[in-house]
């Protein structure tokens, strides 16, 4: 394995919470009307410094999904997932964006989610 490059992202930035590195900027979230077992959960049309697990079909509340899980690059933690494939055709917008979960990062203010117990100043 080769040496990873992270990549800097300017503007408002979303970082993984356990080691700071940028994942996404608030101009590519495609919805935050998202949820998972921790809570909110956010849909982004592009996110970087990501490592793809192994796909897998999972049933959500919206249907049968190919994803595959994300990981922070510089650190591992699991942050969210990826769409690989939507088995329904409403669900097609959701191929090839990525989902991270509200808990497990920290907003572009540097707020936690996971610390805030629940509020979300990105919301206002």
């Amino acid at each position: 394995m080769g040496r990873v490059f992270v990549v800097s992202l300017e503007g408002r930035v979303y970082s993984c919470r356990h080691c700071g590195t940028h994942l996404a900027l608030t101009q590519d979230i495609a919805s935050k009307s998202f949820h998972c077992r921790h809570g909110k959960a956010y849909l982004f049309n592009k996110v970087v410094n990501v490592t793809l697990g192994e796909t897998d079909e999972r049933v959500m509340m919206t249907g049968l999904h190919t994803v595959a899980d994300i990981f922070c690059t510089r650190c591992g933690s699991i942050v969210g997932w990826k769409y690989e494939t939507a088995h329904e055709k409403s669900q097609k917008y959701k191929e090839g964006k990525s989902v991270l979960d509200r808990h497990k990062i920290s907003g572009p203010d540097g707020s936690n989610y996971w610390v805030s117990g629940g509020s979300d100043p990105d919301d206002v």
